[in-house]
């Protein structure tokens, strides 16, 4: 038995993804079906990755921070080895 899934998506997408279907030979509803079996066979992973939100305070550090970078300020030197790059770290001391 069969059953038909309704969803909304973007008109623009759905265009662009029926042409590709058709331009490859095979019917957009048969995309959508081969991709929801490889879904639940585990032949497709899906993955959100959310974008973590920052605090007033650590944005204005961070622009901060870019903003020195792009002056070249507050930057260390270049080092060739680690014993210079210790030496100059401790020279905060």
């Amino acid at each position: 038995m069969t059953r038909q899934v309704i969803f909304k998506i973007d008109e623009k997408l759905k265009e662009r993804a029926m042409k590709k279907a058709r331009k490859e030979g095979i019917a957009f509803a048969s995309v959508l079906k081969l991709a929801t079996q490889a879904y639940v066979d585990g032949a497709l992973e899906v993955q959100l990755v959310t974008q973590p939100k920052l605090n007033a305070k650590t944005r204005r550090e961070l622009q901060g921070i870019s903003e020195d970078i792009r002056q070249g300020k507050n930057l260390s030197p270049p080092f060739d080895n680690a014993k210079d790059a210790i030496a100059f770290l401790k020279s905060f001391r």
